[in-house]
Parts: C-alpha cells; structure tokens; sequence
C-alpha cells in the first residue's frame, strides 16, 4: 500500500455528508418536475414546432441581405450604434463615482454612500428603465442609447473601483516626493496604471451591450428586438430565421474582436 492510499483511508469519512446532499438534490429534482406538464401541449403542438424548424433553417435572405430601413443589416448597424455610445457614456460617467467609491481615495462614508447608489443602480433590470426612458424620450434609438449608458454605469464603475483599490500607492509617494503636482501624479502615476484596466473592463461591457441592445427592442428602444417581436407574433418564421442569423453571426465577430483586444491590453 503506497503512501497515497494511506492518506485516503486516513481521511475523515463523509458518508452521511454525502447522502444528504444527494437526497436534497434528489428531492429538488422530483418537485421540480411537477412544473413539467404535458396536458398544456397542443395537438398541433408538432406540427407548429415542424413550421417554426422550417423557417429558421430556410431564412428570407432578401431580409437579410437588402439595404433597406427595415432589413437585417440595417437594423443590426443601428443595434451596435446603440450599444456602442451607451457603452461610451456609461464608460465616462462611471470614472468620478468609481473615484468617489474607492475608498482609498475618498472618506469612507463617500465611498459607502456611492456605493449604495451604484449597488442600486444595478439592481434595477435595463427593460425598466427602458420603459421609464421611453415615456421621457418617445420610442427610438435615443431611448436605447440612455437605457444602456445607464446599466453600464453600475457594472463599469464597480470594476472601476477594483483596479483603484489595486493602485500601486508607492508611485504616487515617489512622485509626491520630488514635488510633482496633482495633475501630474494624475496624468503619470494614476492613469497609465488604470488606463489597460479600463479599457478591457469597457470593452467587455460594450460585448454585454450587444445583448442588451437586442433585448431592449422589445419595448421600442430601437434595435433589432422590435422586428424580431414582431415577426415572431406573426408567425413569419422564414423572418425570425434571418433575424437570429444576423445577430449570431455579429455576436461571434463582436466575441472574437474583443477577446483579441483584451488578450492585448492584458499583454501590454
């Protein structure tokens, strides 16, 4: 018996440990299956599901391919012009509430209260406030773009803080010491620290945002999510099919682009 075996029989037995945990599981699942029920299935039901599988695989591909207002690619330029400058002004408003959050940078009590309201911000889904910003602005774009600058802000200012809270202090001590000013331990002690940071912080929001641009569709806040709505509710699966393709394949190229710039920044 080699040395390992004796340690594994050495060990303290978790037989009990192990049946409790394997019996909550087990009960779980049998009570989640009595939300399964089958009854609510039409008759139809296969023949529906057959129509949809046909029009995703058999795609309009004038819709996807024509230039118009209200093809594919068009709307999907206008999903990323959306997420684009919502990811740009959560990106900018989140730098001061991230500085007022950090609390090896202000008083405590600041950095608890913007804490508070950044934890806050969070909380709140983006449909919510698209919904808010529509009765503000009117259905659009613009709705869009506030509703995404806005949940940028409380994700972005929170990683913000983690990278403050993470400076190298004996910088600024050195450069304190031979008499630079604010500005310039701002522009060559904090900044080229944070810079990297940040950069790949915004640019996996902006990948988020994508997502949430799409999304915020549903409630008339510009992008591709209104079309796709309503062609579902149509029924024109050949539609929906050209929809889901276009956003696919943006997803992927916008996943590998960012992928790349972060491995780069990380580098550098």
């Amino acid at each position: 018996m080699n040395h390992i075996e004796k340690q594994l029989q050495a060990a303290p037995q978790s037989r009990l440990y192990v049946t409790v945990i394997a019996t909550i599981i087990a009960a779980l699942f049998a009570w989640s299956l009595t939300a399964v029920n089958f009854s609510d299935i039409q008759q139809g039901g296969l023949a529906i599901a057959k129509n949809i599988l046909y029009g995703l695989t058999h795609p309009n591909t004038d819709l996807l391919f024509n230039l118009s207002k209200q093809s594919v690619l068009y709307l999907l330029v206008e999903t990323i012009a959306i997420a684009f400058l919502g990811t740009i002004v959560g990106a900018i408003l989140a730098v001061p509430l991230a500085f007022l959050a950090a609390s090896n940078i202000v008083p405590g009590p600041v950095a608890w209260v913007t804490r508070l309201l950044l934890i806050i911000i969070r909380t709140i889904p983006a449909l919510v406030y698209g919904l808010l910003f529509i009765r503000v602005t009117g259905l659009g774009a613009f709705a869009g773009v506030l509703t995404v600058g806005l949940t940028s802000i409380g994700m972005l200012a929170k990683l913000y803080v983690d990278a403050i809270e993470e400076l190298d202090t004996r910088v600024l001590e050195s450069m304190t010491s031979v008499g630079c000013t604010t500005f310039e331990k701002i522009r060559f002690g904090i900044v080229p620290q944070l810079l990297s940071s940040f950069m790949s912080v915004v640019i996996y929001r902006f990948d988020m945002n994508m997502r949430e641009a799409s999304i915020l569709g549903l409630v008339g806040a510009g992008g591709i999510g209104a079309p796709l709505i309503f062609a579902m509710r149509s029924y024109k699966w050949d539609e929906v099919g050209s929809i889901l393709i276009g956003l696919v394949v943006l997803i992927l190229i916008i996943e590998f682009v960012s992928n790349k710039l972060r491995a780069k920044l990380v580098r550098g």
